[in-house]
């Protein structure tokens, strides 16, 4: 006689509903943070990018049409960008930016590096004291130092032009030490004991060691040197406020407004001419300016 046991899947059935159910329920919870977080991100992108929409679309509409509430071009005006440069010598502003910025960027890294080296790595006296220089000129506001720095400048007949505002750079900037101190905390110094046994000086270990190691701190370091150049406008209005062959664009902006009319779609397009550079310049370099920036404040 042969006995068969027939099996039982409802409860295997009943044992597995709960894990199921479970699984859902932390799908679904996965799902609403996904949309929430998202949500978010979406909105704060609008909320960012809402302005450049809005000044494109105003440097390509006509006169008349951007004194109105209309926010979409009736008529497609691009020649308001060849306007732009024909009615002001906005190539020429662009080159003293560049300049500018670029030269500003070169001199900060040139110097700053040595002295953050310094501070990081050297033990001397009054190391600490020379550390709390660099914390106090960060706090000191640059107005206090318009009229020495202008009396300086001038007696040097150096005022007009744009080498007032490079210039000091090559005597290092105190927010770019401190960035660059902070992140040379952060490098093992068992790296710097090897290469000095292996007979490097202290100039070979920067140069060989150091600096290939610091690419994300020079990054974020030279990209807010850079942008600083690039958006200042007080200091080209100080220094060459005289001179408008040496105008920077932040400074040549400021004519397109007149006393009794200004024309908002030629703003509108030097605007979106003095903003594109910054923009392609921070979207290709995103990704080491934010590293960079995290890994500067890991250790004090």
């Amino acid at each position: 006689m042969t006995t068969t046991y027939a099996p039982a899947p409802a409860r295997q059935t009943r044992a597995a509903s709960p894990h199921r159910a479970a699984r859902g329920r932390a799908g679904r919870r996965r799902t609403l943070v996904w949309i929430a977080e998202h949500a978010i991100a979406v909105g704060l992108a609008c909320a960012f990018i809402g302005p450049i929409v809005f000044i494109f679309l105003t440097s390509v509409m006509t006169d008349g049409q951007s004194l109105t509430t209309s926010l979409w071009p009736h008529h497609w005006q691009w020649s308001n960008y060849r306007t732009v440069f024909s009615t002001a010598p906005v190539g020429t502003w662009l080159l003293n930016t560049v300049i500018y910025a670029v030269a500003a960027t070169a001199t900060t890294l040139l110097s700053s590096v040595p002295i953050a080296y310094a501070l990081a790595r050297f033990r001397f006296k009054g190391r600490n004291t020379a550390f709390l220089c660099v914390i106090t000129m960060m706090m000191l506001p640059p107005q206090v130092l318009v009229i020495p720095m202008y009396l300086m400048w001038a007696r040097l007949h150096l005022t007009g032009t744009i080498w007032p505002l490079v210039l000091p750079s090559l005597f290092g900037d105190a927010f770019s030490v401190f960035l660059l101190r902070q992140f040379l905390l952060t490098v093992p110094e068992d790296y710097l004991n090897a290469a000095r046994i292996d007979g490097c000086g202290e100039l070979r270990v920067l140069t060989r060691v150091v600096l290939p190691m610091m690419r994300p701190a020079l990054v974020a370091v030279g990209l807010f040197a850079f942008f600083n150049a690039w958006n200042d406008y007080y200091g080209p209005l100080i220094y060459t406020g005289e001179t408008p062959a040496h105008w920077t664009l932040a400074l040549g902006l400021a004519t397109f407004k007149t006393s009794h009319a200004v024309q908002w779609n030629l703003t509108m397009a030097a605007t979106l001419i003095a903003m594109a550079p910054v923009i392609i310049v921070f979207f290709f370099a995103q990704k080491a300016f934010i590293e960079g920036v995290t890994l500067t404040g890991v250790k004090g």
